[in-house]
């Protein structure tokens, strides 16, 4: 065991105190009975200045940049190297949990912790990220600390609106930031080697296979769709049924099509109709429109865009059978991200050394670490939680995962950034 490597009752210690900060963090709400905390707002300013006194008790110099995300770095061996990034965010879906996101960043504070108190500087600086929105609950666009710091704000996001129809510009100054220095966040790519990522699995296959933690593979690309099937209304006593020309039947039958056909497809696809609306609406006549959602999500690119042309073609082919039109609308669409190999495989090391085995499995949610991949080698470890249960009051870890979790993520660390500088070095 290395010098700088966290032992059991180390790791006991620090997953005792992130599971009291996760506590301290979910206080920090809009509403007192359900956990909601969204991006520049006020519970936001608490929580980053809560974390970054976190971070300077765990020996980084700390900073917010121009989006409102807060950071921490602690130095490596040498002044100025390039740093290791890990984290994750610090706001939540409305009526969320406590753990997604926040683990992230607690543990990696806990990583940088333990370092300081062994004296240990690694070769690569280390810097610990609480991003400020990654959920995308206020203004409905997601990502917007990580694609700061890649510099891959999509021009217009200023011009957002939130709920009460407050712009992000408007947010931005209220909180104290500058709208017109959001370019200020972008690193340049030869300041950062890579991006580790802590975070609940947010589904149930790691408990399902009995073990704390997983190495990601890949997190899921997604397509949504708004879908219509058109028919004809008619009065639902007269119409024959031959002669119908029913969407909403249309529309059932397509559904249960979807869902027969992404089982065939594979466990890492999927694919759910999320809403559905059809007009008139009343109980005595038949539905002359059918309004659907459609979302798919798998983690490689190419199975993933062949599932969604083959939904669409027999969704064609059944409106033209029941004299029906279709039309689909894509409204969203995000590639699917690999996870670093390298960083995979030095995951992996360390979770089978804390657990004997180490799991690789697909993400089917999104994380901060999509946009990092953009300029940065990305790495996850997933950590167990129970039922699978996310966005939800009842998402639950336990110490004893997070302890492991830690323990890992904390070698996981050393290997990376000492490894990282090595191939920097050769190169």
């Amino acid at each position: 065991m290395n010098a700088a490597a966290m032992t059991p009752d180390q790791a006991r210690a620090a997953a005792e105190r992130v599971m009291a900060r996760c506590d301290e963090l979910a206080a920090l709400s809009e509403t007192p009975d359900a956990l909601t905390r969204v991006y520049l707002s006020p519970e936001h300013r608490r929580a980053n200045a809560l974390t970054g006194d976190w971070m300077r008790e765990a020996g980084m110099s700390v900073h917010q940049d121009s989006v409102g995300n807060i950071r921490g770095r602690y130095e490596g061996a040498a002044p100025e190297a390039p740093a290791l990034l890990l984290g994750s965010h610090l706001d939540t879906v409305r009526d969320a949990g406590r753990y997604d996101g926040m683990l992230g960043v607690l543990s990696a504070i806990e990583t940088v912790r333990h370092l300081h108190r062994q004296n240990a500087r690694l070769p690569l600086a280390i810097e610990v990220v609480g991003f400020g929105d990654e959920e995308g609950t206020r203004f409905g666009i997601t990502l917007l600390g990580s694609r700061a710091i890649a510099g891959t704000w999509p021009e217009g996001w200023l011009d957002q609106k939130d709920g009460q129809g407050i712009h992000l510009a408007g947010a931005m100054s209220e909180f104290g930031l500058d709208p017109q220095r959001v370019a200020d966040a972008a690193r340049p790519a030869g300041d950062i080697a890579a991006y580790l990522e802590l975070h609940i699995e947010q589904g149930p296959c790691l408990e399902q296979a009995d073990l704390a933690l997983g190495v990601v593979t890949a997190i899921n690309g997604a397509r949504r769709l708004n879908c219509t099937f058109t028919g004809q209304a008619g009065h639902a006593g007269t119409v024959p049924m031959a002669q119908r020309r029913d969407a909403l039947a249309g529309a059932a039958e397509w559904m249960t099509v979807v869902e027969q056909v992404t089982r065939q497809a594979g466990q890492d696809r999927v694919a759910t109709v999320g809403s559905l609306q059809c007009k008139p609406g009343a109980v005595n006549v038949i539905p002359g429109q059918a309004r659907l959602t459609l979302d798919i999500r798998g983690p490689e690119e190419e199975p993933l865009e062949a599932l969604l042309d083959d939904l669409l073609a027999r969704a064609h082919t059944i409106a033209e059978r029941r004299d029906l039109t279709f039309d689909a609308d894509e409204f969203y669409r995000i590639a699917a991200t690999a996870c670093d190999a390298g960083l995979q495989q030095q995951l992996a090391s360390a979770v089978t050394a804390v657990q004997g085995s180490a799991p690789h499995l697909p993400s089917g949610a999104g994380h901060d670490a999509i946009a990092m991949a953009e300029h940065w080698p990305v790495g996850m470890l997933f950590v167990r939680c129970k039922g699978g249960i996310s966005h939800h009051p009842a998402e639950s870890v336990t110490t004893a995962d997070v302890a492991q979790a830690i323990q890992a993520y904390t070698q996981a660390a050393t290997d990376v950034a000492t490894n990282t500088a090595l191939d920097l070095n050769h190169g």
